[in-house]
């Protein structure tokens, strides 16, 4: 699943492209509109196609935002603002194109599912071969509630003091400290892959209860995490599996990583192991990590 640095890069590469741009017409794949039909909420929430697509034609896309793992279109229309909220889930991908035989990966052109025709006849291409991203149009932030509940930027000022605060309630200090800090609630945007990485820098268990690690470890910690989303913003965020930033392009990260995904530990030379942390595989170093 991209976490904050892949969608950092996908809002960075649309805004250039997108911004200021109007939508003229929006095409939505027999995909998703059957599943609709069976009840099922697949890609567009919380609204039907006809509905989605009719909201969103005449808009014109004033800025695009990152916000955790997420990607904020601010939409306006007849000086009326309005909110297009978007989540890769495991693999969204945008493309930005003259045509549609621009998409050039067979699996992406197959799976895509919603189609922006601007007013210069560009197209901005919504891919999702799982099909589970999301796309939200709102009037306001708060018709939906997670949204206000995201933790703090993390290269914002409030973040540290926020996760301290977090770390201090029962319900997060008794938790391994790997599934806090993939929490949304407690920082935003670091997922699997960046948690890993910090845990394995800090030679911390992931198992480990939070509560069992010093304040003063706490602070180097998420000093930790936040250096490791921003070196992978640098480079682009990690293409693993079906990633991409917009148009197909590849990040680098992938070849820094340390652990993740790792059979070897890079420090030791001894075997990895894999647990189920929080619902997630973590993998990491039991000679190394405590």
């Amino acid at each position: 699943m991209p976490e904050l640095p892949e969608v950092e890069g996908v809002v960075r590469s649309l805004q250039p492209v997108v911004t200021g741009k109007t939508i003229h017409r929006v095409t939505i794949s027999e995909v998703i509109k059957q599943a609709k039909e069976q009840g099922k909420e697949c890609i567009i929430k919380a609204v039907d196609p006809d509905s989605f697509q009719q909201a969103i034609e005449g808009m014109t896309i004033k800025s695009i935002e990152r916000r955790s793992k997420y990607i904020f279109f601010h939409l306006e229309k007849e000086g009326n603002p309005y909110l297009l909220v978007n989540h890769l889930g495991m693999t969204g991908a945008w493309f930005h194109v003259s045509q549609l035989s621009d998409i050039t990966e067979e699996k992406f052109l197959k799976h895509a599912h919603v189609l922006i025709q601007f007013d210069d006849d560009n197209w901005l291409v919504y891919s999702d071969i799982r099909r589970f991203g999301e796309m939200r149009f709102l009037h306001e932030l708060a018709e939906h509630p997670p949204l206000l509940e995201m933790a703090p930027e993390p290269f914002s000022d409030e973040a540290l003091s926020h996760f301290l605060d977090k770390a201090n309630l029962t319900k997060y200090a008794n938790k391994a400290v790997k599934e806090v800090i993939m929490d949304g609630h407690v920082i935003a945007g670091c997922g699997n892959i960046y948690a890993t990485e910090a845990l394995f820098k800090m030679n911390i268990h992931p198992a480990r209860k939070l509560s069992r690690i010093s304040k003063e470890r706490k602070i180097e910690l998420f000093e930790t995490i936040v250096h490791i989303l921003q070196e992978s913003i640098d480079v682009g965020g990690s293409t693993i599996s079906d990633y991409r930033n917009i148009n197909g392009e590849a990040g680098s990260m992938q070849h820094r990583l340390k652990m993740y995904g790792k059979k070897t530990c890079p420090s030791c030379n001894g075997d990895t192991k894999q647990k189920i942390i929080g619902g997630r595989n973590s993998v990491y170093c039991p000679n190394c990590q405590h």
